[in-house]
């Protein structure tokens, strides 16, 4: 197969002749030159153009298409279309000389140079043609291919013959139509060297030179080896910008083509490296990067050391080899300084940044080198060069990192805010779509810690809406599990469970991705079971997310939350605790994530409020709204107040427990979060029946009292059923036969109790 030329780019030149020779009225040129081009640009440049462009216009023209294109377009020659003259065109190379005369006079078709313009004169044929400037995509295009046709040896020369009369020989009936004293069999028009033999039939000769051509397959015909390495080029950018596999459909077009004949580019081992490492190959994966690149080394380029030494950190980060990782990152560190590759050491050390974040155990000798220095001054550094080196993508993630460590931290919320705004103007005026998931789930993540939901929300469904097509599918899946879980937190798990089923299944090839989504639904119907009483299930489901590996350290920190809360409705109070010990050991230190560490407060008072010594977490529960509210959490700052409030129930301050709850309950209801209102309300019944208790008997002020628990009773009841929380809605109808005995209604107490022995009796049923 030749390295370049193919038969439908020699239906592409005779197209371009068509239009040299002003053939091509002035009303079908746009057309016929938006076809060429959009043949002759690369692949790249289409795509950005039009992002379905790929799909409309494939690496191989077939004949149809150059007859679609051209025959509805009339030609300067009254009665023909530009399709008839192609099709002369293209039957008037009827031989192998002919092919070589078809080559030898593309060169009139450019304008002549200097020189030749000098020693030659122009004659009268000139002025009508339309000469194409030697620069021009359509001029590149046709000295590119005489140059190729002159390269080409005998042998390929054959094969390219034969494979154009395998190209052109759909069109012998139309061509035959309009050429009456010719006959419509293939043998027979196709070669006009074979007329001179007077011996023998020319279609036998030609079956025995050419074979049976009528029933030759065209999949061979139309490949060429560059056409090959511009696919797998595209393939690789495709796969790195969206963090995806290779399609079925694409994996086995990519082998036909390579198994066809086709030189097999050295880039197909690094496609391959790409698609068994996101499938979680590792064997494969470390076989084909070495592949590719000891290709390269053996080549003597040297230039693409550091990225080899790149990739393979990445490799063995992903599947678990961290100490290896590091090396072979500090590695590719001096390499690409020594080969002044800022790109590449640019990325290598924002790569390392956000690896010592997850894993900062393993960034301890590191940073005892002051490779990276403190996290601001990384992060610094890395802005810096990115400006310098206009990298914008590195930029705004590295905006985006800031934003994230001023929240982790507890600081200012307002320069989050300024950081996420740069870099939403940034990729706004650069253009930077791939960062556009990450700053949006960072505004999400923002208005969610402000407890405002609605607007966490709102973010969510304009990245999914707007921006999910040109995103990485790792930034689409994250979305949907984000914005999964904000339903769940309103009750909607069956809305948040359809919406996790509707990821679509090509983007859950890649392992890692399959991994979160898999931890996120197992994650939500954990919740789900623990809010029905169904614990079997709930720890069944709990040591299948258990015995998930490579998590991220908010899915584990997740996770191990919701096993405090099945130790907690399991009445393990010491083994919930034990957990939460464990817990914050690990998070005991400045680099831990304050939100993480108020939420182990807050449980930690739970707990003591659960075993029946909450004046034990009395302290604990005023430094968790303390840190919240500094902070600026504010979600965990009405969840602390509450358990402060709870505590306060405990002492008899009903009073002071009340008033700090109906001052919070407006931002509470803003939250949206069904749990955290069911228990507000019932916070606020308890502080009205401790002061309906102390009042006196029969008064009015004890009747208000009363009549409020009982709504807020209602209120929190209402809140339970939402998220289908068993155990909330018995202890609610509980309180409210207790609130209808005082009140003297055994009536409406016995329908209270029969609807919790009925609430029980369907949760059980349900088991």
């Amino acid at each position: 197969m030749s390295r370049y030329l193919t038969p439908s780019k020699i239906g592409l030149l005779a197209l371009i002749s068509l239009y040299a020779e002003s053939l091509v009225p002035s009303a079908a040129t746009i057309p016929i030159l938006s076809f060429l081009v959009a043949h002759l640009l690369p692949v790249h440049s289409r795509a950005s153009q039009n992002p379905s462009s790929e799909n409309n216009h494939g690496f191989t023209l077939p004949i149809a298409a150059l007859q679609q294109a051209t025959i509805t377009q009339t030609s300067v020659i009254p009665g023909r279309t530009l399709w008839d003259l192609l099709l002369n065109k293209l039957w008037e190379i009827n031989s192998f000389d002919a092919l070589h005369l078809f080559f030898d006079t593309t060169s009139l078709l450019l304008e002549k140079s200097r020189d030749e313009q000098d020693t030659e004169e122009s004659n009268a044929s000139r002025s009508r043609r339309t000469l194409l400037s030697r620069s021009s995509p359509l001029g590149a295009f046709v000295r590119r291919c005489q140059l190729e046709f002159t390269r080409l040896q005998f042998h390929d020369g054959i094969t390219l013959w034969k494979s154009f009369i395998t190209y052109r020989s759909p069109t012998i009936k139309a061509w035959s139509r309009r050429h009456p004293g010719k006959s419509a069999s293939i043998d027979a028009n196709l070669d006009k060297n074979l007329d001179r033999e007077p011996v023998v039939s020319e279609e036998l000769i030609s079956r025995v030179i050419y074979g049976d051509i009528a029933n030759s397959s065209l999949n061979d015909a139309n490949i060429s080896t560059e056409d090959v390495e511009k696919l797998l080029e595209y393939q690789v950018e495709q796969m790195q910008k969206m963090g995806s596999r290779l399609s079925s459909d694409v994996k086995s077009q990519l082998r036909s083509m390579i198994h066809n004949g086709v030189t097999v580019p050295s880039l197909s081992h690094y496609v391959e490296f790409l698609d068994a490492w996101k499938a979680g190959d590792y064997p494969t994966s470390f076989d084909n990067l070495h592949r590719y690149f000891d290709y390269t080394m053996h080549h003597k380029d040297r230039t693409f050391y550091q990225y080899a030494l790149l990739n393979l950190a990445v490799l063995q980060a992903d599947f678990g080899s961290f100490a290896e990782a590091v090396v072979a990152m500090q590695e590719a560190i001096s390499t690409a300084r020594e080969n002044n590759d800022m790109g590449c050491l640019n990325y290598s050390l924002s790569w390392l940044y956000h690896f010592g974040k997850e894993h900062p155990e393993e960034m301890a000798d590191i940073q005892k080198e002051g490779v990276l220095g403190t996290e601001r001054e990384a992060l610094a550094f890395l802005k810096a060069k990115a400006r310098e080196s206009n990298m914008w993508s590195l930029l705004s993630t590295t905006l985006l990192s800031e934003a994230k460590l001023s929240l982790s931290s507890g600081e200012s919320v307002a320069l989050a805010f300024e950081n996420v705004t740069k870099a939403s103007h940034l990729n706004l005026i650069k253009d930077v779509v791939n960062a556009i998931g990450s700053q949006m789930a960072m505004q999400s993540s923002l208005f969610g810690r402000l407890g405002v939901s609605c607007q966490a929300s709102l973010n969510q469904d304009i990245y999914a809406n707007c921006y999910a097509g040109p995103s990485p599918l790792e930034d689409v899946i994250r979305c949907t599990c984000k914005s999964a879980k904000l339903l769940a937190l309103k009750g909607r798990y069956e809305d948040a469970l359809a919406r996790m089923e509707g990821v679509d299944h090509e983007a859950l090839r890649t392992l890692k991705q399959y991994h979160y989504w898999t931890a996120c639904m197992g994650m939500l119907k954990l919740q789900s079971h623990l809010h029905k009483d169904h614990l079997v299930a709930a720890d069944h489901v709990l040591s299948q997310l258990r015995a998930s590996q490579k998590l991220e350290a908010d899915l584990l920190f997740n996770i191990a939350v919701l096993e405090i809360d099945l130790h907690i409705r399991s009445r393990n109070y010491s083994t919930a605790m034990d957990i939460l010990e464990e817990l914050a050991t690990k998070l005991n230190n400045s680099e831990a994530d304050v939100f993480h560490r108020t939420k182990l407060m807050i449980l930690k008072a739970r707990i003591y409020d659960k075993a029946g010594i909450p004046q034990k977490g009395f302290s604990v529960a005023l430094r968790a709204a303390s840190l919240a509210h500094n902070a600026k959490i504010l979600p965990a700052l009405w969840e602390a107040v509450g358990a402060v409030s709870r505590i306060l129930i405990n002492v008899r301050e009903f009073e002071a427990a009340a008033r700090l709850m109906e001052n919070i309950m407006p931002q509470v209801l803003e939250c949206e979060d069904c749990e955290l209102a069911a228990q507000s309300f019932s916070h606020l019944a308890d502080a009205h029946m401790g002061m309906a208790g102390d009042a006196p008997v029969e008064s009015l002020q004890r009747k208000e009292r009363l009549t409020k628990a009982l709504g807020y009773i209602d209120r929190s009841f209402d809140e339970f059923s939402s998220i289908e929380d068993v155990r909330g809605q018995c202890e609610m109808m509980a309180k409210k036969a207790t609130i209808m005995h005082l009140n003297g209604d055994p009536v409406l107490a016995n329908d209270c109790a029969a609807k919790y022995l009925d609430i029980k009796r369907a949760a059980k049923d349900l088991t």
